[in-house]
C-alpha cells in the first residue's frame, strides 16, 4: 500500500510539472518567429515544447543541482524568437520557471520529494540542510528543537 501512495505522489508531482511546462509554452508559442515559413515555425514550436518539458523534468528529478534553470531554459529557446519578443520571454520563462521552483521547494519541505520522510528545516554549520527527520508535528529535529521555540515565542 505505501509503494502505491509513493506511485501517485510522484504521478501528481509530474502532472504538476507538467502543467508549467505546458503553461510557459502556451504564453510563448505566438511569439515565435512571425515571420517563418509555416515549416520552421512547427519545427520551432516543437523545440521550445521539448526545451519546456525538459526543464521541468530536470528541475522535478534533480531540483537541488539545477542551478539557474530559468536561464538554461532561456538560453534554450531564445533562437526561436524575434529580438522584439526577447524580453517577454525572459519574463515569461522567468515568472514560470519561479513558480515551479517555488512549487518543488514546497514539497521538498513537506517532504514528498524524498520517499514521503520530512526533513529537519534547519541547516547545519557548514550551512547545508540537516537531513535529520523532525519531530511528530514539529518543522525542526531534536538537535534543532531550540529553533522552533524561539520562532513560537517570537
Amino acid at each position: 500500500m505505501e509503494a502505491s501512495h509513493m506511485e501517485q505522489q510522484t504521478l501528481r508531482l509530474q502532472g504538476c510539472m507538467y502543467q508549467y511546462s505546458r503553461a510557459i509554452y502556451r504564453t510563448l508559442k505566438d511569439f515565435i518567429d512571425p515571420y517563418a515559413d509555416v515549416q520552421s515555425r512547427l519545427a520551432s514550436r516543437r523545440a521550445v515544447l521539448l526545451a519546456c518539458e525538459q526543464t521541468m523534468e530536470r528541475l522535478a528529478g534533480d531540483p537541488l543541482y539545477f542551478s539557474k534553470p530559468d536561464r538554461a531554459l532561456f538560453q534554450d529557446i531564445r533562437r526561436h524568437f524575434p529580438i522584439t519578443a526577447q524580453a517577454h520571454v525572459a519574463w515569461t520563462v522567468n515568472q514560470g520557471v519561479a513558480a515551479a521552483v517555488t512549487f518543488i521547494e514546497e514539497q521538498i519541505e513537506a517532504g514528498a520529494l524524498d520517499g514521503g520522510v520530512a526533513r529537519c528545516r534547519a541547516t547545519t554549520r557548514k550551512g547545508r540542510p540537516c537531513q535529520r527527520t523532525p519531530l511528530p508535528e514539529r518543522d525542526y529535529c531534536p538537535s534543532h528543537q531550540h529553533l522552533e521555540q524561539r520562532r513560537v515565542a517570537a
